[in-house]
C-alpha cells in the first residue's frame, strides 16, 4: 500500500512538472549571444547553440528569482553585486513567451521587446530555427503594414486591424488584389501575426521569389462582444462573425483596392482563430473560397467518430457540393502538439475523407502549439492561394 501511495504521489508530481523548478543537469555551452528581439543595446537575454536561454536581472533585495519559460521555472543564482543569472534547458526552435519570477511576482524582462500574448504584454525570445530564412528580413521589396482604426456599431466600440499591402501597392493605382483575412489565437490580439508571426516578412519573401501572388492580408482582433450581450455558459457570446461579415469586409473593400468576390477572398487563423474562421467560412461560403486552419482545437471533438450530420450544423454533409465551393481547405499541426489536438484532428480528417471532402494536411516538424508552427503553416498555405 505504501509503495502504491508513493507511486501515485510521484505520478502526480510528474503530471504537474510544468510548475516545478527544474535544475540544470549539465553545464551549458558558453557560446551565448544576445537574442534577436532584445531591446537596443541590451546584452540579455541570450541564446546558445544548444538553444538554452540565459537571463540576467539586478535585484539585490530579492530572496528568490526564477526564469519561467514554457511553464517551467528555473532557479537563478545571485552574485555579490545582487545580479541574478540563470539559464533554461534547451528549447524548441522558434518564438517563445517567458517571464521572470521575483519573490513570487511575475514580471517581464526589461531586456526584451514586449509582445502581446498569454493575455498580457510581456517578454519574448527567438530561438534560431534551421529554416528561419523563410521569415528573415531580407533585401527584397517590402510591403507596408498599416494600422486601421474604425468604429464598430455592432460592438459600440472603436476597434483596429492591421493591413499588409504588398510592395508597389502605393505606386500602382489600378491593380486590385485578393485578400486573406488572418486571425490570431486565444489571449493574443491583432498585433500577433505581424509581430510574433512575421506575416509581412513571409509574404515579402514569397512574393519576391515568385512563390506567392501579391495579396492583401487583414489582421483583426478576434475578441468582439455586443454591449450588454447575454452570457453563454458564463461567458459573453462572441459577435466576431457579425463584425467580420458586416463591418470588416465592407470596410476593407471600400478602403483598399481589393478583388471583391469570394474566389479572391480567403480566411485563416491559428488555434482559437482557426475555430473562429472555420465557423465563419462554413456559415458564409458566399464570401470565401479558401480556408486555413492552423492548430485548430475545439472545432475537432475528442471522440473517435464525428457525425457530419450534426457537426457544425451539418455543414459537412454534402462533400461533393463543398468540393465545388472550396478551392483550398487546409489543416496544419505541429508534430509535438499536445493531446487532444492530434487525436481529435485525426477524427476530423477521417470524417472529411468519409465524406469525400478534399483537403490539404500539413505537419510542422518538431514544433508544438507555438509560433514557428503557424509561421510554417502560413508560408505553405500562402503559396497555394489565389492560383
Amino acid at each position: 500500500m505504501k509503495k502504491r501511495i508513493l507511486l501515485i504521489s510521484l505520478l502526480a508530481l510528474l503530471s504537474q512538472g510544468i510548475c516545478l523548478a527544474q535544475p540544470n543537469q549539465t553545464k551549458a555551452v558558453e557560446d551565448f549571444k544576445p537574442s534577436s528581439v532584445n531591446q537596443q543595446g541590451k546584452q540579455f537575454p541570450q541564446v546558445n547553440s544548444e538553444r538554452r536561454v540565459r537571463v540576467s536581472i539586478s535585484a539585490p533585495e530579492a530572496l528568490k528569482v526564477q526564469l519561467d519559460i514554457g511553464g517551467v521555472k528555473y532557479d537563478m543564482v545571485k552574485d555579490d553585486k545582487g545580479v541574478w543569472t540563470g539559464e533554461s534547458a534547451p528549447q524548441d526552435e522558434g518564438f517563445h513567451y517567458y517571464q521572470l519570477n521575483v519573490d513570487g511576482a511575475s514580471v517581464p524582462d526589461q531586456g526584451t521587446k514586449y509582445f502581446y500574448g498569454a493575455g498580457r504584454w510581456g517578454s519574448g525570445i527567438e530561438i534560431p530555427a534551421t529554416d528561419q530564412e523563410f521569415y528573415a528580413l531580407k533585401d527584397v521589396p517590402h510591403g507596408l503594414v498599416s494600422e486601421n482604426t474604425y468604429f464598430s456599431k455592432i460592438t459600440n466600440s472603436f476597434r483596429r486591424c492591421f493591413v499588409y499591402t504588398p510592395a508597389g501597392y502605393e505606386k500602382d493605382a489600378k491593380t486590385r488584389y485578393p485578400v486573406l483575412y488572418l486571425q490570431h489565437g486565444s489571449f493574443e490580439d491583432e498585433t500577433g501575426w505581424a509581430s510574433q508571426g512575421k506575416a509581412n516578412l513571409i509574404l515579402d519573401n514569397l512574393i519576391a521569389a515568385g512563390k506567392a501572388v501579391q495579396m492583401i492580408i487583414v489582421m483583426d482582433n478576434g475578441y468582439a462582444y455586443k454591449p450588454q450581450s447575454g452570457e453563454t455558459n458564463g461567458r459573453l457570446a462572441s459577435a466576431f462573425e457579425e463584425v467580420m461579415i458586416q463591418e470588416i469586409i465592407p470596410m476593407i473593400d471600400a478602403k483598399f483596392r481589393t478583388i471583391a468576390d469570394r474566389e479572391h477572398r480567403a480566411i485563416a487563423g491559428l488555434s482559437m482563430g482557426a475555430n473562429q474562421t472555420m465557423r465563419i467560412i462554413m456559415n458564409n461560403l458566399g464570401k470565401f473560397a479558401s480556408y486555413g486552419g492552423f492548430s485548430g482545437t475545439s472545432n475537432y471533438p475528442s471522440s473517435d467518430e464525428i457525425d457530419p450530420a450534426t457537426f457544425l450544423d451539418g455543414k459537412f454533409k454534402d462533400g461533393a457540393a463543398l468540393n465545388k465551393q472550396l478551392k483550398i481547405f487546409w489543416l496544419g499541426l505541429g508534430t509535438k502538439e499536445p493531446k487532444p489536438f492530434p487525436g481529435s484532428v485525426g477524427a476530423f480528417r477521417k470524417m472529411l475523407e468519409k465524406q469525400g471532402i478534399k483537403y490539404v494536411y500539413y505537419e510542422s516538424p518538431e514544433t508544438a502549439h507555438e509560433w514557428l508552427t503557424w509561421r510554417r503553416d502560413l508560408n505553405e498555405f500562402a503559396q497555394r492561394l489565389f492560383k
